[in-house]
């Protein structure tokens, strides 16, 4: 038990030059700047242990990327202990792409290659990868670049935040906010589809549910003044996905807005749930996005007219979420927050996890390999992003049948951390919701922040329905572990978590 300080840090992320937008099938240059990237950092010294929890706007935080502004932390501020600082991405794809991509801590092996480089050994004579947009351009920011641009950028946030740390307060709350629906919707021959249309007669159900809870944390400076917000939900920044500008998506928003509303001095610290099948979109309400997004996945055939939210691809749906995240804020601050706490037990622990790798088998590898090879053959004219998208499913067995002749297990960091009366769990993943569920159901700590995307990219973590179902999200290539591994992660999580609350564990005794 000791007295917690705290200190917060931010910093723009935002590149001076365009950028190459990071997160769909198609190239895409970004054309101006919507709202600034950053990043923000808080920083919790406590009882002789600590914690930095960065969270960045990008759509990853590769392995590689976590370990770099680790080592520019430690040559700007030495006593920070950087195997307890935390990097999160709010899975933006409005953001750069920097270095390591996903599924970094395999890329040593010289195993794995992009989707684009391994297809070029399948291409017939004369034809030719082309992209939709020309990322060697020299006005366009190299992966490098921007990848500088944010260890610097990150390292100073979190140094800044270590060293304003001071005696401090903080009170969790609880509200809600309509934001992530599930985004895989289930036919009646047992099949799925991400981002699937809902409006046919084969269409059962979305595959799994949603949360609309805001697990909220307000932080308070020795003055007792509020300095800082935690804001923690089961949805990524993907709104205005597809566009071609620079933006934090909704997390934008809702920053301006409480900024608007408790002064421009306040932090705002978002970090993304358990919500690797959540998204801001209502696939049953579909509303037409007002100019197309060149997705394949979202071409609607003259859908009927909705009375329902704008488009959540469009900035006015980016808008409405923003604001609906703010006023889970606001209510929760307005109709009184309790009892804050000062002197408080803190841990942090990190456990290395050895997950089973997701396996593909002999046979599947033989049939993909043959897939690409008729795909290409039959394919008049060059290749682009929409037959990659098409084709990385079975890219991705043949890069896995070679990547499980090294591996056996991913190496996962996760951090548990116990402060005061509420649990911090992180996972690298792209993880389905029903597993973060679990974590939430089970957990004897009064309230668990999950973060997802953290201290590495590995990809989605699907379900075994969501496996059984297929397609992107569902498939081997989409990230690194299957179910197996998930239902580990939540076993030892929950192991953890609770043995730090064990102690303190409560049951509600229900009086005649």
């Amino acid at each position: 038990m000791g007295r917690i300080r705290i200190g917060w840090g931010e910093e723009s992320i935002t590149p001076d030059k365009k950028i190459s937008l990071a997160g769909q099938f198609a190239e895409r240059i970004s054309e101006y700047v919507e709202k600034p990237l950053t990043a923000t950092a808080m920083a919790v010294e406590c009882d002789g242990d600590q914690m930095i929890i960065i969270s960045l706007d990008l759509g990853s935080v590769s392995y590689l990327l976590t370990k770099k502004i680790r080592e520019a932390i430690k040559a700007k501020c030495p006593e920070i202990d950087t195997d307890k600082v935390i990097t999160a991405a709010i899975h933006t794809h409005t953001g750069p792409a920097t270095i390591g991509g996903q599924r970094s801590k395999m890329n040593s092996s010289g195993v794995m290659s992009t989707w684009r480089e391994f297809i070029k050994a399948y291409l017939k004579p004369g034809q030719e990868y082309v992209q939709s947009a020309n990322l060697s351009d020299p006005e366009v920011a190299t992966n490098e670049e921007c990848a500088e641009l944010v260890i610097e950028r990150a390292s100073k946030a979190a140094v800044c935040a270590w060293n304003s740390r001071e005696d401090a307060a903080f009170t969790n709350a609880f509200d809600r906010a309509a934001i992530g629906m599930c985004r895989r919707v289930d036919y009646s021959d047992n099949t799925a589809q991400m981002w699937g249309d809902a409006n046919t007669a084969v269409f059962t159900e979305l595959e799994g549910g949603n949360d609309s809870g805001v697990e909220l944390l307000y932080c308070f400076d020795k003055e007792d003044k509020l300095k800082g917000i935690v804001v923690n939900l089961a949805c990524p920044a993907q709104c205005v996905q597809h566009r071609l500008f620079v933006s934090p998506d909704f997390w934008g928003e809702t920053k301006k807005l409480l900024r608007e509303r408790f002064g421009e001095d306040i932090f705002m610290l978002p970090l993304c749930s358990a919500a690797g099948d959540q998204c801001p979109v209502d696939l049953v309400r579909w509303v037409n996005p007002d100019t197309d997004v060149h997705d394949p996945n979202l071409i609607r055939h003259n859908p009927p007219v909705r009375k329902a939210d704008p488009s959540m691809f469009d900035l006015e749906g980016m808008k409405k979420a923003g604001k609906r995240v703010a006023n889970a804020v606001f209510d929760a601050w307005d109709d009184g927050i309790g009892e804050s706490q000062k002197d408080v037990k803190f841990e942090h622990h990190v456990h290395n996890m050895q997950l089973p790798l997701r396996r593909a088998t002999l046979k599947e590898k033989i049939e993909a390999e043959r897939e690409i090879k008729d795909y290409c053959r039959n394919k008049e004219g060059n290749i682009d992003f929409n037959d990659i998208a098409n084709l990385q499913r079975y890219i991705g067995i043949i890069q896995r049948f070679e990547l499980q002749e090294t591996f056996e297990c991913l190496d996962t960091e996760v951090h548990i951390i116990r402060m005061g009366s509420i649990a911090f769990a992180t996972n690298p993943f792209e993880l389905f919701l029903d597993y973060g569920n679990q974590i939430k159901a089970r957990a004897y700590c009064e309230q668990t922040f999950l973060v997802q995307l953290s201290c590495g990219g590995e990809g989605y973590l699907p379900t075994a329905k969501a496996e059984g179902h297929g397609h992107y999200s569902g498939f081997i290539a989409s990230g690194q572990c299957g179910h197996e591994g998930g239902d580990l992660l939540v076993r030892e999580t929950l192991k953890d978590i609770n043995k730090l609350f064990a102690d303190d564990y409560k049951v509600y005794e229900y009086k005649e």
